[in-house]
């Protein structure tokens, strides 16, 4: 886990624009949560990128919306669905083939008529 501390603008001298603007970052501090991590490698980024890219991607767990899931058994299958998608059936530029292609678990791109069959 990869820790920040900002350094605080705020006091009697500091001016409207930088009481409401975020502090500077002034110190990382690295974590080890579980397992033996590489510490090149500690990063949220990773996870704050995923959640963006599944947000972004599933309107339903955007605040505000009528697409909510009313039951839990529907909002279990749509992200199912979702992360299936994002790693057998989207070629991501970075990769130019799926996430599953480049790991060697799948040899072609899924259509999403075969994601939906798998669904029954």
């Amino acid at each position: 886990m990869l820790i920040k501390l900002y350094g605080n603008n705020s006091g009697k001298g500091a001016s409207a624009e930088s009481r409401y603007s975020p502090g500077a970052c002034t110190e990382t501090r690295e974590v080890k949560i579980t397992g033996n991590p590489d510490p090149a490698h500690i990063s949220t980024s990773y996870a704050e990128r995923q959640n963006l890219s599944m947000r972004m991607h599933m309107r339903r767990f955007t605040r505000l919306i009528n697409g909510f899931s009313k039951k839990v058994e529907n909002h279990r299958a749509s992200v199912a669905l979702y992360f299936m998608f994002y790693n057998f059936g989207r070629i991501h530029t970075t990769l130019r083939v799926t996430p599953a292609m480049e790991a060697g678990v799948a040899d072609h791109v899924r259509s999403l008529a075969e994601i939906a069959a798998l669904a029954d």
